[in-house]
This record gives structure tokens, sequence and C-alpha cells, in this order.
């Protein structure tokens, strides 16, 4: 009785296996036929490799092909896995021989970019009720290449630098780098500038693994500087990628390109002690010569040469001026180059008066790589940077010029005796320090202060101390000062040190400052009007526990400009005037009110 019930299932098993054995012998014999038959399609196109990115290069797959017999045609892109993508034609008619062009721009039937990967065309054929596939594969791929730099040398160390051009020994820098893809191409940049200037392109062949560079362009010496070498290389699809990013370079505020593509470029160059030099002691200077030949020379700003020598060594040392603090310069010159440095000299004798260097301001604005990545390492663009290095070109840093040395020559004109430091060496507490002093000056923009100093500064001035602030901008930023770098710089606060709200300095030809009130007598011994300043920089509010004591507008009383204020016991002088150094040494209100502020600054 069981067999009797198995026998319609054994049937049934043995009926849909004769069926699919004959199923497959008719569609091999199927198949064999339609491979005698003749091709359906002629002179068939289809774009191998398309980037539809929209760079202008490949964007559009080209498609095309003709029929031997005519009929109505539908023409459908479809995936890996042969499902629909894209619909290009429905139901066209074309005639024998007559060539249909398409194009596929990369997206599907709902406007959507279809990922990268392999694609085909299938056209059907309405009349013939068959379809065929285009035996030839479109690949759509929009990832670039990843061409990079591996390093740079001849030289080889542990830590990350700038490879230093040129070189005493005369060899050119070398670069090992990756380059894959059909075409290469090294570029340099040049990065202190802005934005960054491309100054070389040159091709180079695809895996080519180094390239070198001597510094120069069309056989001349580029300019001294910080230089950035990339690369970039294009793929079959016209994809181009390119290594450190985007170029141009242009890295986001607190960010630095990827890699160690970084060439310094410096034909002369000293770097000065960041701490005061005590008088008659030795000073040490660090010398970027390339090997040639220079003279050096020390002399006090506003005055003639007081020491000189000569060398070809990375290093001078020489015997610091003795006699009274100040600012001096080590001025360096070869046959066609200069540069020079600034440093102080601090005496054995103590006085009332500070006068406090902007040094971390000065170094937070050198555009100088520090990590070889090719990018200038600066405050301003949200970077860590080293304290002790050298400057960024043959000049000053910005500001000695055009503020703290007129400042202090006229200080030194009227015969004043001031110890000096700088704010590096007073965060480091190396040096004269806050709490020997009834006076200090900040002699330039301080743009940048430890914070640690900075209140350290505030609690000097609440306890008494009475402070200059001859710069613009300043005591709105903090950074922390290790022994070899300030780190972590923040963006500009709404008030500075002492809750006053700044606005920015306005540029306004002509415009005259007069005396509006002087319970202090601040501007004793002036007219009470200086005039013909092009800039200046107002008090827009006070911070809440300061009160005014002298006061000096715009004419039309609507802008505070020469501030000078009370905090508890002390004293807080603004002048608000980037011009007012400069214009020291001929105009005699300005004279009058500086030795005004030094009265003040000594009581």
């Amino acid at each position: 009785m069981t067999e009797e019930r198995r026998a319609p299932g054994a049937l049934i098993a043995g009926i849909a296996f004769a069926v699919l054995v004959v199923a497959t012998f008719a569609a091999f014999f199927i198949t064999q036929r339609l491979k005698r038959e003749p091709g359906v399609l002629g002179q068939v196109r289809a774009t191998p490799f398309f980037s539809p990115n929209q760079d202008g290069r490949f964007d559009r797959a080209r498609i095309g092909f003709l029929l031997q017999e005519p009929d109505d045609v539908t023409v459908t892109v479809v995936d890996a896995d042969d499902q629909p993508v894209r619909r290009l034609a429905r139901n066209e008619p074309l005639e024998a021989y007559r060539q249909l062009r398409l194009v596929w721009d990369g997206r599907d039937d709902q406007g959507a970019r279809v990922p990268d990967g392999t694609y085909r065309v299938r056209v059907g054929l309405r009349r013939q009720g068959r379809s065929v596939v285009i035996p030839r594969n479109i690949r759509l791929d929009t990832a670039p290449p990843q061409p990079r730099v591996l390093s740079i040398g001849p030289e080889q160390t542990g830590l990350p630098r700038a490879e230093l051009l040129p070189r005493r020994d005369g060899q050119p820098a070398r670069v090992r780098m990756f380059i894959p893809g059909r075409k290469g191409r090294v570029l340099v940049y040049r990065t202190d500038v802005s934005p960054a200037r491309e100054v070389l392109a040159e091709d180079v062949a695809s895996g080519t693994p180094t390239w070198e560079w001597d510094g120069t362009v069309d056989g001349r010496r580029v300019a001294q500087g910080t230089y950035l070498v990339a690369v970039e290389s294009r793929d079959q699809a016209g994809n181009i990628g390119s290594s450190p990013g985007e170029l141009p370079p242009k890295p986001a505020y607190g960010e630095e390109p990827a890699g160690r593509g970084g060439i310094s470029v410096r034909y002369l160059n000293a770097q000065p002690p960041t701490v005061p030099v005590e008088a008659a002691s030795q000073a040490e200077f660090g010398v970027l010569s390339a090997g040639e030949r220079y003279t050096w020379q020390i002399r006090r700003v506003g005055q003639p040469r007081r020491s000189n020598g000569s060398g070809t060594r990375p290093l001078v040392r020489v015997r610091a001026p003795g006699g009274k603090s100040g600012l001096y310069l080590f001025e360096l010159r070869t046959a066609t180059r200069r540069a020079t440095v600034p440093f102080p000299v601090q005496s054995v004798n103590e006085n009332k008066v500070l006068v406090v260097l902007p040094a971390t301001t000065w170094q937070g604005r050198n555009r100088v790589d520090d990590t070889g990545d090719g990018w200038p390492d600066t405050l301003t663009g949200g970077l860590p940077v080293r304290t002790a290095r050298i400057y960024d070109g043959s000049g000053l840093p910005s500001g000695v010029e055009e503020t703290v040395a007129p400042l202090l020559i006229e200080l030194d004109r009227q015969g004043r005796k001031y110890d000096i430091t700088t704010d590096l060496a007073l965060a480091r507490q190396v040096g004269p320090q806050l709490g020997d002093h009834t006076g200090v000056i900040l002699a330039g923009d301080t743009q940048w202060m430890d914070a640690g100093l900075q209140r350290r500064l505030r609690r000097w001035v609440i306890r008494g101390g009475r402070l200059y602030n001859v710069g613009v901008q300043s005591l709105r930023r903090e950074v922390r000062v290790t022994p070899r770098r300030a780190l972590d710089p923040t963006t500009a606060a709404p008030r500075d040190l002492f809750g006053a709200q700044l606005g920015p300095v306005e540029e306004v030809s002509g415009t005259s400052i007069v005396v509006a009130e002087d319970p202090l007598r601040l501007f004793e011994g002036t007219d009470g009007q200086f005039d013909g300043f092009d800039a200046f920089e107002a008090t827009r509010s006070l911070g809440p526990a300061s009160r005014v004591v002298s006061l000096g507008t715009t004419v039309d009383g609507e802008q505070d400009v020469i501030v000078a204020t009370r905090l508890n016991r002390g004293l807080v002088i603004r002048t608000g005037l980037p011009q007012l150094p400069s214009r020291l040494s001929s105009d005699a209100d300005l004279q009058a009110l500086v030795r005004r502020i030094w009265v003040l600054l000594n009581q």
C-alpha cells in the first residue's frame, strides 16, 4: 500500500527530469544556431572609460551602432547583474545601415548618479523579437588616482623639516614620489605668498620614482621663500588626482597639507636669540648663507655700527654691546644680499620701566615651514610655531621698522633708561620680570601673548602697574608658550585683556585727534590736537571695572582713540594710532605726549 502511494510522485519527478534534459539540449542547439547567424549590429562603438564628474574630461559615454536590417530599437544601459539602469531610446525606428549615436551621462532613469562600476548596453529589436548585448563594457570611474610625494632629500632625518636650498654642497633636492595613472606632473608652489603661486610645472612619465630640483626656473633662481612640491596624475577615465589634496594648496584655518613636500629656499638669513642678551655677554646667531662668505655688524637701532666681522660658518658668536639696555640689529651682507634681525640687550642696571618686544607675534606672522609639509606654520593660520627660527624674508619682522624701532629711538633721544625683554622671555620667566617695574611698554602689535602671562599682566595692573600699549589689535588672542613652541592659538576675542572692546583699524585719510577730557593731564605739553593720521583703532567700550581718566577723540567726537583708563590702582594707556611711532621724529606734540606717558609710567 505504501509503494502504491509513492508511484505517482516518482512518475512526476521522472517527467520533470526528462523535460529539463530536453530543454538543455534545445538551448544548446539554439545557441549554436545563433552563433552561426550573421551579426545584427555593425560598426559598434562604446566608450571604454568615462568619468561623469563635471570636470570637462570624458564626462559622457558615447555609444553607436547600425543594423543589418531595419527595426525598432530600444537601448538600455544595464549593470553587471544585467539589471536595467537607464533607457536611452525606446522603440526608435532605425533604417538598415544607418548609424545610431547615443550618449550616457552616468545617471539612472530618476536622474541620480549611478555607482562606479562596469556597465553594458542592451539593444532590443522589436520586429525580430529579440535583444542583443553590445559586447563592449563601459567602465564608469570617478575615483581619481592617488599620487604622493614620499620624501624629499638628500638629507634623511627622523625629524619633520623642510629640505633646504641652495645646499652648501651644491646638490639639488631629490623628490621621491609615487605617480600612478597614464600621465603625471610635478608642480612647485610658493606658499609664503597669498594665494599660493605656481612657479614650476613639469610633465613626468607614469611610475617615475624620483625628480630633482635645484631651486631654479628657466635657469634663474627662485625668490627666497617657502615652497611646496606637489604631484598629480590622470587615469584612463580622465580623473585627475593630486597630492597634497586640491591644487593650488589652500588649507583651512588650523590645518596643514598632508605629506612632506616642503622646500625652503634661503640665500641669507639669521636666527636671533629669543630672550634678552645680557650686556657684554656672548650672543649666538644661526646663519644660513649656503656656504657663501658674509660680513656682519651689530648696531643699536638709530645708531651707527658698533662691531663687525666676517665668515662662512652657520653659527656666529659675538659679544653683546655693553652699556644701557636697548634694541640692537644683527646685520648680514654678501655680495648680492642683505639680512637683518633684531635682538634685545639688557643692561646690568635695573630701571623702573620695562619695554616688552612682541616676539610671539613676530614669530606668529613669520611664514616659515617648521614641519616640512611645504606650508608656512603661523599663528595667523591657527598652527603651532617654533619660537626660535629664522625670519621668512631678508628684512626685519613686520612692525619693527614701523613701530618698535621709531619708539625706542625716540626714548633714546630723550635720554630714557629702561629694561628690555620679550614676551616669550616673560612667559618663560627668564630675564626682567613685571613685578620689578612700575611701568611696562608693549612696544608693538602684541597680537598673541601667552595666556598665563596675560593673567599675570592683568594682576600686575590691578595691583598698581602702569601699562602703555603702543600697538593695535593687541591682547585679544592667546597662545600657550612651551620651552620650544607657541601652541593652541586662539582667534581674536571680542574684548581685550582689560575688557575693552576695540573696533577694526579704520583707514581714513587726514584724521585729527582732539582732547576731549584730561583729568590725568596725559596731554600736558601738547596743543591738544594731533593732525594728519590716516588710520586709527577706536575703543568702543571699556571693561566693567575700568574708568576713563584721559581721552582723545576724532574731531566729531564719535570715535575714542587715545584712551587712558584706571583699573583698580593701575593705569592702562592706549594711543590707537598705528602711525604714531613713525611720526615721532618730526612731530613735537607727539614727542610731548610720549614724554608725559614716560612720566606716568615712572610714578
